[in-house]
């Protein structure tokens, strides 16, 4: 298993950090978040280090992704929130700020404060279809 020394998720899974744990198997970790955007906000990670989605190996995202279905379903009946929201956040430029693959659980309540990353607004059609074709074209 990878684990780096210096990143705080792997110090948790060692033991040699401390959080408040909510859930654990044999391949991943679901703790509580230190600075929480809302109660009740849970971190979901894979034991093993991975920088973010371009890195994970699919068996662990996998892993990853199960733990964080229950997790948010506890969660969900832990607080009854009037929603939540699943994050899950690569490099700087998408505000990840621990290098270290995880997923946010984060419920939400009406007029909770929290604010939309983006307002939606129809996009130019053609410019659509050209970045599609783009993105098709790396999947073939």
């Amino acid at each position: 298993m990878i684990v780096k020394s210096d990143c705080v998720f792997c110090a948790i899974v060692k033991g040699d950090a401390s959080a408040e744990i909510v859930y654990e198997d044999e391949a991943t970790l679901a703790f509580m978040d230190i600075h929480p955007a809302a109660q009740g906000h849970t971190l979901v990670i894979p034991k093993e280090h991975f920088r973010n989605i371009y890195d994970i190996e699919e068996e662990a995202l996998l892993a990853t992704a199960r733990t964080t279905m229950k997790v948010a379903r506890a969660v969900r009946a832990a607080f009854e929130p009037h929603g939540l929201n699943i994050l899950q956040a690569n490099e700087p430029g998408g505000f990840q700020s621990v290098f270290h693959f995880h997923f946010h659980i984060v419920p939400r309540w009406k007029d909770d404060g929290l604010i939309r990353p983006w307002e939606p607004k129809r996009g130019d059609e053609e410019e659509i279809r050209q970045m599609a074709r783009l993105i098709r074209e790396q999947l073939s």
